[in-house]
């Protein structure tokens, strides 16, 4: 028996409505590329107490290759055993699925029995298929558990899905949010028109997965006609890679930007500022410069330098820092001293290890 939206608790469902950070979860190894439980858990710590409304894990930023190591459900397991030692306040938890439509589905149940309240579905595997074939992909994984759409850059994987394939997956029973990461102004487009298509803009939450323009996506009305109607889509928060790091900063950023934008006056213009300052640092962390190959070793970086991870080693040998990267996260640093949230994690870091 799966799991509908209608069944999620009312405060985890009021929390992914009206939008929150959810950062995407990293993953802790240690010198041997091992899984390192201790750090694992002083992140999803960190979260907790820097005011995230729930996880993203086993996601791009969680690295693929968890799949591969027998990693996915201890990932798993330890984000929401660890959360809820941490607190007991309400948290959306999403997982991240992927591969063909048994693995996809298998993970779904996995993520269903161990608490999860939606999965986001990741169709890099799916490369060459059909849009019908896609859209019943999704469907198959939404018998088991409610499901977050996954616009990904193709970039790191992601392929091109146009208004027509999201009109349909906006009409799935159990599709509750789309996250909009193509990296690109017209394919974002593509997603809103699909879900005015569909009439769903009351039932499809949008969260910006877009890292350089976070600011401009979380601010801005976008109105697209539909016949002699005129409708109005906000994206309501973010799940990000972008977000794994600085967080107490992005917890700021988006109640700040609730609050510009509350009653749909003109917003400040030091709000709007900000959309290039963050995607200057996005530039630095996700390695823009080498297309984006850096992007997971950047984030660990950030991490690193802050003492919550031992060091940036992922699953795959040949990911790392690109030439340079470095010293771009050296420079935004310095540029923005605004947007880190070092004094914070100085201040805590140690009972989040302990």
């Amino acid at each position: 028996m799966g799991l509908h939206y209608t069944q999620l608790p009312e405060n985890v469902l009021n929390i992914i409505r009206r939008g929150a950070v959810i950062p995407a979860h990293p993953l802790a190894l240690d010198e041997n590329r091992n899984f390192d439980r201790k750090r694992q858990r002083a992140l999803t710590r960190y979260y907790m107490d820097a005011g995230v409304g729930g996880l993203a894990v086993g996601v791009h930023t969680t690295q693929f290759a968890i799949r591969d190591n027998d990693l996915y459900e201890p990932v798993l397991k330890a984000a929401i055993e660890d959360s809820r030692a941490w607190t007991d306040r309400p948290l959306a938890m999403i997982a991240g699925v992927a591969g063909q439509t048994e693995q996809a589905r298998n993970e779904a149940k996995i993520a269903r029995e161990l608490g999860y309240h939606a999965v986001l579905i990741s169709m890099g595997a799916l490369k060459g298929q059909t849009s019908a074939e896609l859209i019943q992909h999704c469907k198959t994984i939404a018998e088991e558990i409610p499901v977050i759409g996954f616009y990904m850059q193709t970039s790191v994987g992601g392929i091109i899905l146009d208004e027509d394939f999201w009109c349909e997956f906006a009409q799935i029973d159990n599709a509750i949010a789309i996250k909009v990461a193509p990296f690109h102004r017209y394919r974002t487009l593509d997603v809103l028109r699909g879900i005015v298509k569909a009439k769903a803009e009351n039932k499809i939450t949008l969260y910006t997965g877009n890292d350089d323009h976070i600011v401009a996506d979380l601010t801005l009305p976008f109105t697209l006609a539909r016949g002699d109607e005129a409708v109005t889509l906000r994206f309501k928060g973010g799940l990000l890679g972008h977000w794994s790091v600085w967080t107490k900063r992005a917890v700021e950023l988006l109640e700040r930007i609730h609050a510009e934008t509350a009653d749909h006056k003109p917003v400040s213009q030091s709000l709007l500022a900000l959309d290039a300052k963050v995607t200057d640092c996005n530039a630095a962390f996700f390695d823009v410069a080498n297309n984006f190959h850096g992007c997971i070793a950047g984030c660990h970086e950030v991490l690193r330098r802050q003492g919550l991870l031992e060091g940036i080693w992922c699953l795959d040998p040949e990911e790392g820092l690109s030439k340079g990267q470095a010293e771009e996260i050296s420079r935004v640093y310095q540029a923005h001293p605004d947007l880190n949230d070092d004094e914070f994690v100085a201040a805590n870091r140690e009972r989040w290890l302990a």
